[in-house]
């Protein structure tokens, strides 16, 4: 039976460090096989990787896989996977090929070729644990209100143009995929995140609406938040 945890710290400098040191503990907990990781982009979750210690726990049986990518030059700032590959990836020696970048703009055909590409290459059984950052609007990785990619249940990875959130074209894990994990972890720092976090926990509104409602891990869903985003929640 999944189970959901609720875990609300003073700040934003708590929250990262928290984050950092559970992804530490979850990764030392002796699993019997190569843990499949889902990273998130944005500024709490780049706090958090930096804040991630290289000799902690021993990485090497880690394969990083992305929520969403912004569809831009291979190394271009804006790429959630250069952003974690400068925050930790690089300093904890990850290897190149338990790295799986999605396909950046000039390295395929089309948009729609790129996440088929990522699509076909996922793994087979769920991910070991999904990072989800929560927007204002209650978008997770982009997956966006009111957009057509909520309601795709064939395909693991689209393509998304025109995002609310620059820049326009994206790639996105899809909800069927995003929900094939055993745990998935949102976080969430700052007032302007508080009515989607409360929105999203209570489950008192639509996919469409908030689509952060809409993920739960299959083991454990937690909700990782500071007190500015936690302050519409019923406590």
């Amino acid at each position: 039976m999944s189970v959901t945890d609720l875990f609300v710290f003073d700040d934003a400098a708590d929250l990262a460090d928290q984050i950092a040191r559970r992804l530490e503990l979850f990764v030392s907990e002796g699993h019997d096989h190569e843990l499949n990781i889902v990273l998130t982009g944005g500024t709490i979750a780049t706090r958090a990787y930096q804040q991630i210690r290289a000799d902690a726990v021993d990485w090497s049986s880690v394969h990083w896989w992305w929520g969403d990518e912004r569809f831009v030059p291979e190394g271009h700032a804006d790429r959630n996977d250069q952003q974690a590959q400068d925050a930790f990836l690089n300093r904890i020696g990850a290897a190149a090929d338990h790295v799986h970048a999605m396909p950046a703009h000039g390295c395929a055909d089309s948009m729609k070729d790129a996440a088929e590409h990522y699509g076909a290459t996922l793994p087979a059984e769920a991910f070991d644990l999904v990072l989800l950052g929560v927007g204002p609007d209650g978008h997770i990785a982009s997956l966006f209100p009111g957009f057509d990619q909520l309601v795709d249940t064939e395909r693991p990875c689209v393509e998304v143009f025109g995002s609310p959130k620059p820049p326009a074209e994206r790639i996105t894990l899809t909800l069927p995929r995003l929900n094939n994990a055993r745990e998935v972890w949102f976080l969430a720092s700052g007032s302007e995140k508080a009515p989607a976090v409360a929105h999203a926990v209570s489950g008192r509104t639509t996919v469409a609406e908030t689509p952060a409602s809409a993920v739960k891990g299959l083991d454990r869903t937690a909700w990782l938040l500071d007190e500015p985003a936690a302050a519409h929640l019923t406590r």
